[in-house]
């Protein structure tokens, strides 16, 4: 006899988790998806795994390169504001910037969107910012999880995570090359992008603002301010790699220039910079003014208005910095390969 008699019987969904919400939220995104169609995808949505042919990708002897990464802390302002239209162009750029770095161009994204209990609102607005993402760095989104998990989360939170993969010609992998004499291209960055968000959000509650409030170094709301999405580097960096001359690239995330720099530097080669060199952006300064932050501490947890690094033969530094500039970008000139170890500044950020 069953141990159940007398009781109602349950259901999938009176535990928390709507199977048919899922279903809405992947109809939805299809479109989205399909935006990021490129050479080489050969499923759509819906299965159980996802198909992508390097053959008509244009690969003769392709090695695959993969990356992962998320957002961090900065998903708890997007939470809290309830803007989560950039998070995902975020969490694609923290991926596919990293895979330029080895001389790879993305082929395809997936996600992993996690969450107590599914608004599919809210997560079609997130996806469809990581299939702007895709679209921006030639990368074809093409699969992914949605995890609705009860208990797990509180109400309104979610967690995000992103899986690149590309790929290069056999021989051709960055970094290669590098010598003494190079010159540091540093490309301006967006903002703060995606990294030291747990000390940004502990500097704005020591001001005593809100997200809600007037932003301090520009117009408009700090919340908003600080969510400018991370600047995607692809489709110019892969530009002039091809063009000849470039070396190594160095996104700079984590760890900042002091860090993220000699990541791509051979055994006894460090750098040097001039801190001169460029301004440093507004959001930064009010940063360092809120915060009480040591230039050192600024330059090894924030990217401090360069968002990545080109290091590049000498005699190509001219042109290579002419058509990134032609391209969009904020180049500066921030100093050079040398003999030694780690990074060396000199001047200070104004």
């Amino acid at each position: 006899m069953s141990g159940n008699t007398g009781r109602n019987g349950l259901s999938y969904a009176e535990a928390g988790v709507d199977i048919d919400a899922g279903n809405a939220l992947v109809e939805r995104i299809k479109p989205a998806a399909k935006r990021t169609a490129r050479p080489g995808v050969m499923s759509g949505l819906g299965g159980f795994g996802a198909l992508f042919d390097l053959k008509a990708a244009g690969f003769d002897d392709p090695i695959l390169v993969g990356a992962t990464d998320g957002v961090g802390t900065k998903l708890r302002i997007a939470i809290d504001t309830r803007e989560v239209d950039g998070v995902g162009i975020d969490l694609v750029a923290m991926c596919v910037n990293d895979l330029v770095c080895q001389g790879a161009e993305p082929l395809f994204f997936l996600d992993y969107f996690a969450t107590g209990k599914l608004e599919t609102e809210t997560a079609a607005r997130i996806i469809e910012g990581i299939a702007e993402g895709c679209v921006r760095s030639g990368c074809a989104l093409i699969g992914g999880e949605t995890a609705e998990m009860p208990g797990m989360y509180p109400p309104g939170d979610f967690d995000l995570a992103g899986f690149a993969v590309g790929a290069m010609e056999r021989g051709q992998a960055l970094p290669r090359g590098v010598e003494v004499g190079d010159v540091l291209l540093g490309l301006a960055s967006d903002g703060v992008h995606s990294n030291g968000y747990s000390l940004v959000r502990r500097i704005v509650e020591r001001s005593g603002l809100g997200w809600d409030d007037a932003c301090p170094w520009q117009e408009g709301r700090l919340g908003a301010a600080l969510l400018t999405p991370t600047r995607l580097y692809v489709r110019q960096a892969l530009e002039a790699i091809r063009a000849g001359g470039v070396h190594a690239l160095a996104h700079i995330t984590g760890g900042g220039l002091t860090e993220n720099l000699p990541r791509v530097l051979d055994e006894g080669q460090g750098a040097e910079i001039d801190l001169a060199a460029w301004t440093l952006p507004p959001v930064f300064r009010w940063l360092v003014a809120e915060g009480g932050l040591a230039q050192a501490e600024l330059l090894k947890t924030f990217n401090a208005g360069i968002g990545m690094v080109l290091v590049v033969d000498a005699s190509r530094a001219e042109t290579l910095s002419a058509q990134l500039t032609a391209a969009g970008e904020g180049v500066v000139r921030l100093g050079q390969v040398t003999a030694g170890e780690g990074v060396t500044y000199s001047g200070s950020l104004a």
